[in-house]
């Protein structure tokens, strides 16, 4: 099944995932100007095209809870540091936005003034609204639950028509593409198809939020420049779940 985007009826608003993994570029940890540059610039191409746009980034270039907690730090304490990074990545990105002249304001599920804007569904619509990037940092803004999760939950409420994960792998493939080169790829699957297949996609939690709510979709390949245009231009680039 090809994946062909109706602009006009299906997306108007978009919740896009990043990775906190992708921002450290050719780095080894951290975050790395020239990747958030370009995110920044991939970015702002379509909000000139008057995409309402909501994001959610990861902070695994910082810390990840579930890793620091096998290393012997509590879990609970462990996420509340993971979405502190999140944090961080999130005032990377609006920097890089606003230095390109783009409007962005950081929410935070955790009130955490004057750092960022304590989150509201309607506050986050009303930014978008007004042309400006919503950012929303912090996850559900409680452990054990990833920021996969966090994008699927923020994606429903701000009544986003899609979710956009961007990974450094081109869409879902039968296997790990880069530890089996028999791997193939879909241009689409269904959600129990992801099930059924053990693909790990994302976490259970935010599979299944997206289901019960009829929020599709799509991965694809954010670190070459250029692929979030032909996403949502229509481009049959990625991998669509519905």
């Amino acid at each position: 099944m090809k994946m062909k985007i109706d602009m006009e009826r299906k997306f108007k608003r978009i919740l896009l995932k990043l990775s906190g993994e992708s921002l450290m570029g050719e780095q080894q940890y951290g975050i790395d100007p020239k990747r958030a540059g370009e995110y920044a610039a991939q970015i702002k191409e379509i909000a000139d095209m008057g995409i309402e746009i909501g994001i959610v980034i990861g902070g695994g270039n910082i810390f990840r809870g579930l890793s620091g907690a096998t290393k012997g730090f509590d879990r609970v304490k462990g996420d509340q540091m993971g979405m502190l990074a999140t944090v961080i990545n999130s005032l990377a990105l609006s920097s890089a936005l606003e230095a390109i002249g783009q409007k962005a304001r950081v929410f935070t599920a955790i009130d955490m003034h004057p750092i960022g804007e304590h989150y509201s569904k309607w506050r986050a619509i009303e930014a978008m609204q007004r042309g400006e990037i919503a950012i929303m940092s912090c996850g559900t803004g409680n452990p054990f639950f990833t920021t996969d999760t966090g994008s699927a939950l923020r994606g429903i409420e701000i009544e986003a028509d899609v979710m956009l994960k961007g990974t450094r792998v081109d869409g879902i493939y039968t296997a790990d593409p880069e530890k089996d080169p028999t791997a193939t790829k879909f241009d689409s699957i269904t959600y129990d198809e992801i099930y059924t297949r053990g693909l790990k996609v994302m976490d259970l939690t935010a599979t299944t939020l997206c289901k019960e709510n009829n929020l599709p979709i799509i991965v694809f390949d954010m670190d070459t420049v250029g692929n979030l245009k032909k996403v949502m231009s229509g481009e049959d680039i990625g991998t669509y779940v519905y």
